[in-house]
């Protein structure tokens, strides 16, 4: 195999996060949402690994910089939302070299289309001095979960989705997957979780912890509106023989009565430390300690991200990880 990406928890250059920005995509939560993602680049930060925080304008900019600490770099640049899992470069293993990806993207289907979105990738893989190869397959990076082995995990509701790529089938979307990352098996999850704005994105439903092994939900009460989902997540793993650790789930969220689509496996692996969104929830505190157990290699944290999550996503999806030049 001359393409490999690596999984999240190989060490880590430096993180990109996204900072929030527009008032209009955080109704009264703005102020909020900038915060909690300012707690999440100082807490990286304060553990050791360079952060790349990316700021809209010179406002933008000045707000940013009077919430995080001088470690945090700060790069101003031309992107609408802040999920740079989806829009970011991703990093993979070219013959051993670094080298980055960039798909088709066409704003999740066509719902949240925002200047800079499409091109902020190819911007900071250029930056970066990395070459990049693109592909015409629409795929955020949030919809693809790979252990670093050669298996990623998907959701149907998504890839097979028909506002992404209605003319290709499922053998010929593995089929790109494994020419452009390097993915020789891919593990099809069902539904992602409910209202989650992406359609169902794997990164909120279910995240590899190691090789072969898969972190999913469990439902936390007879209220838990994705126990099903949940359910059906593990049995499609075991039966593909991934081996599956449960977490518990944040249980039923809503906001103005809605279902939020809150979810502890947003959390962003780093090099030393690994954080995990929390909602308010009776169940955060188990929440957390069950992602620590799955890494004893580094620290563990629970940081607020409800407000966050008001503009549809959360750390993960807010972050994108430069792997470490490969030996």
């Amino acid at each position: 195999m001359t393409v490999l990406m690596p999984p999240e928890w190989a060490p880590q250059e430096w993180l990109w996060i996204g900072f929030p920005h527009l008032a209009e995509e955080w109704p009264g939560f703005l102020a909020a949402a900038q915060e909690q993602i300012a707690a999440f680049a100082n807490a990286v930060a304060d553990s050791g690994q360079a952060v790349r925080l990316l700021v809209r304008d010179e406002a933008n900019e000045a707000r940013a910089r009077a919430l995080v600490s001088k470690a945090v770099t700060l790069e101003q640049r031309i992107y609408g939302d802040i999920w740079l899992r989806d829009t970011g470069p991703l990093i993979v293993s070219d013959n051993g070299e670094r080298a980055a990806r960039r798909f088709g993207f066409n704003g999740w289907g066509g719902k949240y289309e925002m200047t800079g979105d499409e091109s902020i990738g190819a911007e900071l893989a250029r930056d970066a001095d990395l070459p990049l190869k693109t592909s015409p397959m629409i795929l955020e990076g949030g919809a693809v979960e790979g252990d670093g082995s050669g298996l990623c995990a998907v959701t149907e509701q998504c890839l097979l989705n028909p506002n992404r790529n209605p003319g290709m089938s499922r053998a010929a979307i593995e089929a790109e997957l494994e020419r452009t990352l390097g993915f020789e098996r891919v593990l099809w999850l069902g539904d992602g979780v409910i209202n989650d704005h992406t359609d169902g994105h794997v990164d909120n439903l279910a995240r590899f912890v190691g090789p072969g092994l898969l972190a999913i939900p469990h439902a936390t009460g007879d209220d838990d509106p994705n126990a099903a989902i949940y359910a059906d997540a593990r049995r499609r793993a075991e039966a593909f023989g991934v081996e599956v650790v449960t977490i518990p789930s944040p249980g039923l969220i809503l906001r103005d009565g809605e279902i939020e689509p809150a979810s502890y496996v947003n959390f962003a692996i780093t090099t030393n430390l690994v954080v995990v969104p929390t909602f308010g929830s009776v169940h955060d505190t188990e929440g957390v300690a069950a992602i620590a157990a799955l890494f004893p290699d580094r620290q563990t944290i629970g940081q607020p991200a409800d407000a966050v999550l008001a503009g549809g996503g959360g750390f993960h999806c807010a972050s994108q990880q430069m792997p470490s030049a490969f030996i």
